[in-house]
């Protein structure tokens, strides 16, 4: 409890009355009689302050489920007890600090309650996000009201979070005191990545119906036998099924599907390799991809290596991509070493059967060596994406094409070793995909489609 600005009032007035008291007699016996009247009162309204504050109840309402980087709408509301024991209130909810907050004066709301002579109206002074200020204006007889207010918090990082409590900095009745009140008002939640896209599904259709995606040419008939039908002009002669043609005396061809049984494992690598944005990106991307692969009815697996090592089985089914979310949403990545070759070798002793293993992490000239122990025995067993994000900052360091500035010898230097790292990557990746692999270089903003559009040409290909 301290101080507040009606009592430095009182007291300043007091001590200037004292003050002129030394001069005078007359006003030495109003200033002790200012004292003694001014005391009691200010004991009164401390004891009020100190014994009646548990006459405000706090509420929140938080949804449980949030997404990385989307707004969500936070609800408080104060209601007060059956008299109006405090004035005015300075309130602080306490959020997370992975959230990010804003508030907007245009969501106060005000409701009122039965009362003698009007309504009780809570004007809402919203600042310093988000704190609030109200005051009840109405006479005598109020009844208990409530104010709601609303603001907006924007989660940064995936995870679990926890709203402690509110804190509120109580005026007492006659203002002569200040009192910091904290009320627990847990509210516990998950931060996923930004799944909406994938709820919506309009991101996800429009990746797999035009933007980014070739057309790419079937190799065979397919996999997977569907169905029988009549011939149709422009059918190849060798879909022709001969046996069902001399039976029905007519031509029949034979459909195929892509094979819908298959199997797709993703490696993510949650060490150095892959800072934050990119880790991130990376993750939203495995998501997506795995949402499209479950709608064909592929089985999905997951593993992680780095920081975080976690392993999900292949399953079936859209429950999958629940059970994906719920086990990756907290996974961070962090700065410690991470092997591709120990990764890849827990993989080959989990897999039982042919699986597209897609690896992502940032390659380098000395994993060339490192993977080349294990690389043939994948591509006798497995289909093999290595994918890797294109080095942003080594290529803003390369001059622009057809420049003839001079540079000093640092710069030369500098931009020599660039072309010299890029060159080497670019070795490496020939030297993959002449073994039969495949590999990928993109960026953080491409992933997603760059993956999906990759993963639908392996289906189309029959290569799995």
């Amino acid at each position: 409890m301290k101080p507040g600005r009606s009592l430095f009032a009182a007291a300043l007035v007091w001590f200037l009355l004292g003050t002129a008291a030394f001069f005078s007699e007359q006003l030495s016996l109003v200033w002790f009689l200012a004292g003694l009247f001014l005391f009691p009162f200010v004991v009164m309204d401390a004891l009020i302050l100190g014994l009646l504050t548990d006459r405000l109840v706090c509420e929140r309402d938080a949804p449980l489920s949030l997404a990385q980087g989307e707004a969500a709408r936070i609800t408080l509301t104060i209601r007060r007890g059956k008299r109006p024991l405090v004035p005015s209130a300075l309130l602080c909810d306490l959020h997370p600090p992975s959230m990010d907050s804003a508030v907007s004066a245009s969501t106060a709301k005000t409701e009122k309650a039965s009362v003698q002579g009007g309504p009780v109206i809570f004007p809402v002074k919203l600042d310093l996000g988000p704190l609030a200020r109200f005051r009840p204006k109405g006479k005598g007889g109020e009844k208990a009201g409530k104010v709601v207010f609303t603001y907006t918090v924007i989660p940064r990082e995936r995870g679990r979070w926890l709203f402690p409590g509110i804190e509120l900095l109580l005026d007492s009745p006659l203002r002569f005191w200040r009192l910091k009140v904290f009320h627990v008002c847990e509210s516990r939640g998950r931060t996923y990545p930004d799944f909406r896209k994938i709820a919506e599904g309009g991101a996800l259709s429009g990746l797999m119906s035009g933007k980014g995606q070739r057309d790419i040419r079937r190799r065979g008939q397919g996999l997977e036998f569907m169905s029988l039908r009549d011939y149709q002009e422009g059918d190849p002669i060798k879909s022709i099924d001969w046996r069902a043609t001399g039976r029905r005396r007519k031509y029949i061809v034979r459909e195929y599907q892509e094979e819908q049984d298959q199997q797709v494992l993703f490696v993510l690598d949650s060490g150095y390799r892959l800072p934050g944005r990119e880790f991130d990106s990376a993750l939203n991307g495995m998501l997506l991809l795995s949402y499209a692969a479950l709608k064909h009815g592929d089985a999905v697996a997951a593993q992680t290596f780095g920081a975080s090592e976690r392993w999900f089985p292949p399953r079936k089914g859209m429950s999958t991509l629940t059970s994906l979310m719920n086990g990756l949403f907290d996974l961070e990545c962090g700065p410690v070493p991470s092997s591709p070759f120990s990764a890849l070798e827990k993989a080959l002793a989990r897999l039982h059967r042919r699986t597209f293993i897609i690896l992502v992490s940032n390659f380098r000239e000395e994993d060339g060596e490192s993977l080349s122990w294990i690389l043939p025995r994948i591509r006798l067993r497995h289909l093999l994406l290595l994918v890797s994000f294109r080095e942003a900052g080594v290529r803003t360091s390369l001059p622009p094409p057809g420049s003839s500035s001079r540079y000093s010898s640092g710069e030369i230097l500098e931009t020599a070793a660039a072309f010299s790292y890029l060159s080497a990557r670019n070795r490496l990746y020939r030297s993959w995909e002449h073994m039969g692999l495949l590999t990928l270089e993109t960026t953080p903003e491409e992933i997603s489609p760059a993956l999906i559009n990759r993963y639908l040409g392996v289906k189309r290909s029959g290569k799995l």
